[in-house]
């Protein structure tokens, strides 16, 4: 097997690793609280973030601003999680995410949010890692480009440059 076979198998099996620890039902895992969300409409989300997160607190209410039912749930492990449901280690955001069976992780804009789930794209998730200054959440509104990736089965790809 080349680097390149055996990088899409680990990401493979991370990602079914994830996806069988949602489906357990474990009280911590991502997923238990957003099917209550769900119930609400297409622009629920669940945000998993560290409690003492300030900038998780803005982004939430961003969300809310544009329309989305947020759920809140406080997890100073997000970060562990957040790699066991798939999210690339160098790719984590500030908090992890699940809105219409997608991960986001990080402080991604709301557009691209409503373009991840209205386009449907064959990926588990997109992130925009780390905690950028002119993200929602850390500053009052986005200014600049921001590199948001997709990762999945077939690795990371950029999603969005904008």
């Amino acid at each position: 097997m080349n680097r390149k076979t055996i990088a899409a198998a680990v990401v493979a099996v991370v990602a079914a690793g994830g996806i069988a620890y949602w489906s357990l039902g474990s009280a911590n895992a991502p997923l238990r609280g957003s099917s209550v969300a769900a119930d609400s409409g297409d622009k629920a989300i669940t945000i998993w973030r560290d409690p003492g997160c300030g900038c998780c607190d803005a982004y939430a209410d961003y969300l809310e601003g544009n329309g989305y039912a947020v759920t809140r749930v406080d997890d100073p492990d997000f970060d562990k999680r957040s790699i066991e449901v798939g999210v690339p280690q160098q790719g984590i955001g500030c908090h992890l995410a699940e809105i219409g069976g997608y991960v986001v992780s990080g402080l991604v804009p709301a557009e691209i949010i409503d373009r991840l789930v209205t386009e449907r794209p064959d990926i588990t998730g997109i992130t925009l890692p780390g905690m950028p200054a002119n993200a929602p959440g850390m500053a009052p509104k986005k200014t600049g480009t921001l590199k948001t990736y997709a990762f999945g089965e077939n690795g990371v790809t950029v999603y969005s440059e904008e």
